[in-house]
């Protein structure tokens, strides 16, 4: 215990905290602040003047370095181990085990009871099913229960103030948490999060956050640490994307052979079925609008989809074919356990 707390003593030390008051790009946000917000100069100068920087979220955006090889610590037997999980298993295949488990199904199924009045009532606001909002929770902060251990505010401002290609981004993003803080009353320095700053059980950046969030608990706050503006939050995020209600998202393909290279894949790219040769889904769909072709990577074999625009809608939460073939994937799941 006493060793515990020593390291925990040694890590915080170990954080560094730095006066941004007379950093250029610090300057112009609190100008922007002061105008725009109407902010006090006071407040945001006792915030920059003690920023803790967060060295490890921000080695995330720097570019990677070429290392030297260090000596392999591990035994012969973990590294046969690690051979033999990558022998047997394609990316797709390691990817879903990572994010659409069994544990995570019924996990998903949990929260859509504990909080089905909600989920229910969401469902009918905005028109998406509430198994897709559970997935989207259950990948981002496995329904809460980790939502990030950041302070937002101190992330924010490391990685808007300290060089790196993408600073002038969380500049605009720091801009609007602290005015966030300012219209949602909380104290910017409490809240915790993701290394990138995202806030809440469905991760959403402060720009999201503004555009997106609802108080749908009418408690006169967003609070996306709730369940209640989540789950809404996140509906209407998917809705104002452009969801369908009503229409699928997505079905498996049949091909010959078993790698597909025939055609551009990804959500990047849109079909007329008619067009689409050699392709057909494996049961009747009757979805009549353009598609695109997700292939996913296994091991011995592509795995082919037709994409529907909801499956779109899916990749502007976040700009991965895997990720929302996983959220996909975790929902239908998830519906299956719930309507058993």
């Amino acid at each position: 215990m006493k060793k515990m707390l020593l390291l925990f003593i040694l890590m915080l030390s170990a954080i560094e905290a730095k006066d941004y008051t007379k950093n250029r790009m610090a300057i112009h946000t609190i100008n922007t602040l002061v105008k725009k917000y109407h902010f006090k100069r006071g407040e945001l100068t006792k915030l920059f003047r003690n920023v803790r920087v967060q060295k490890s979220a921000l080695h995330l955006f720097l570019p990677r370095k070429r290392v030297k090889k260090t000596k392999d610590k591990r035994t012969p037997a973990q590294r046969a181990k690690t051979r033999a999980f990558y022998n047997k298993y394609g990316p797709w295949e390691r990817y879903f085990r990572l994010k659409v488990n069994p544990s995570r199904v019924k996990q998903g199924v949990a929260f859509i009871h504990k909080y089905k009045t909600i989920f229910e009532r969401v469902q009918k606001q905005f028109g998406v099913p509430k198994e897709y909002i559970a997935a989207i929770i259950g990948i981002e902060t496995v329904y809460g229960g980790n939502v990030g251990r950041y302070p937002v505010f101190d992330t924010l401002a490391t990685l808007a103030f300290e060089k790196h290609r993408r600073s002038r981004f969380f500049q605009k993003e720091l801009i609007r948490f602290l005015h966030l803080s300012k219209t949602q009353r909380f104290n910017p320095k409490n809240v915790k999060g993701s290394y990138a700053g995202a806030i809440g059980l469905g991760q959403f950046m402060p720009s999201n956050y503004e555009a997106y969030g609802v108080d749908f608990n009418k408690d006169g706050r967003i609070t996306l640490q709730r369940a209640s503006d989540a789950i809404a939050s996140i509906a209407n995020y998917l809705k104002k994307n452009g969801w369908q209600t009503g229409e699928p998202v997505a079905v498996r393909v049949k091909y010959k052979g078993n790698r597909f290279h025939r055609y551009k894949t990804g959500y990047k790219h849109l079909y007329n079925r008619k067009h689409l040769k050699g392709i057909s889904p494996i049961y009747r769909w009757d979805y009549k609008g353009r598609v695109r072709l997700i292939k996913l990577q296994k091991k011995k074999y592509d795995e082919l989809w037709y994409g529907a625009k909801n499956f779109f809608v899916i990749t502007r939460y976040n700009h991965s074919a895997y990720y929302a073939m996983a959220v996909h994937q975790l929902a239908q799941k998830i519906k299956t356990q719930i309507t058993k």
